[in-house]
């Protein structure tokens, strides 16, 4: 049995209702919560190629009804985020503005972001993707850093910010907040300082968001 049948032999039609209903109705379920879907999925991953990157894996996930099948594609890239290069953004991009909601944006962004670290050069996607006409393209360029600390580039984080100033985006709004919120647990005086000189171009959701911890 494959990945894909077993996954929806371990269907709870209970639990996937709620499951729905979180997600605003935006996508079915199978009904398997996140500790059982990667149990299950643990040893199929673990015994695919962790030296490259199976596309058509991901995007049969992608294409599938259920939106576990997209959890275990984002896990399955993650494990393998090491191996990814700067040939892998377009398709990244495509990932993120194909059935998109926070639940896959946030998590793909930190896998794009990956990427950049080791690749300076793909800070130039990012700063694209902060002012596309897509706000899941701009919630990603906002959120690759989040997993930095100490590494983050504060310049193009600035920037990537200030590119979203004055959106009414409740999904952009939010995501500004929270990248201040994690960085400032690394570096608290940047963010007060940020926020003091950009706090009048800032919305309410944001500043809320962003001072939470400092």
């Amino acid at each position: 049995m494959g990945i894909f049948e077993t996954l929806r032999a371990a269907a709870d039609p209970e639990k996937a209702a709620p499951m729905r209903a979180y997600m605003r109705g935006q996508f079915p379920f199978l009904g398997i919560p996140a500790p059982e879907r990667r149990r299950i999925s643990r040893g199929f991953l673990k015994a695919l190629d962790r030296e490259s990157i199976d596309w058509a894996f991901v995007s049969e996930c992608w294409r599938q009804s259920e939106r576990e099948f997209q959890y275990l594609a984002k896990d399955y890239l993650a494990e393998r985020a090491a191996v990814l290069t700067p040939l892998a953004m377009e398709r990244l991009q495509e990932l993120i503005v194909t059935k998109p909601w926070w639940d896959t944006v946030d998590g793909l962004d930190v896998i794009a972001g990956a990427i950049a670290l080791r690749n300076p050069d793909v800070n130039d996607v990012f700063l694209a993707w902060s002012v596309d006409d897509d706000f899941w393209l701009r919630r990603a360029a906002i959120g690759h850093q989040r997993a930095r600390r100490a590494k983050t580039d504060t310049r193009l984080l600035e920037r990537i910010l200030m590119n979203n100033f004055g959106q009414t985006e409740f999904f952009i709004n939010k995501a500004i907040g929270w990248a201040l919120r994690e960085y400032g647990k690394t570096n608290p005086d940047w963010v007060r300082d940020f926020l003091e000189r950009h706090k009048s171009k800032m919305a309410s959701l944001s500043l809320r968001e962003a001072s939470k911890y400092i």
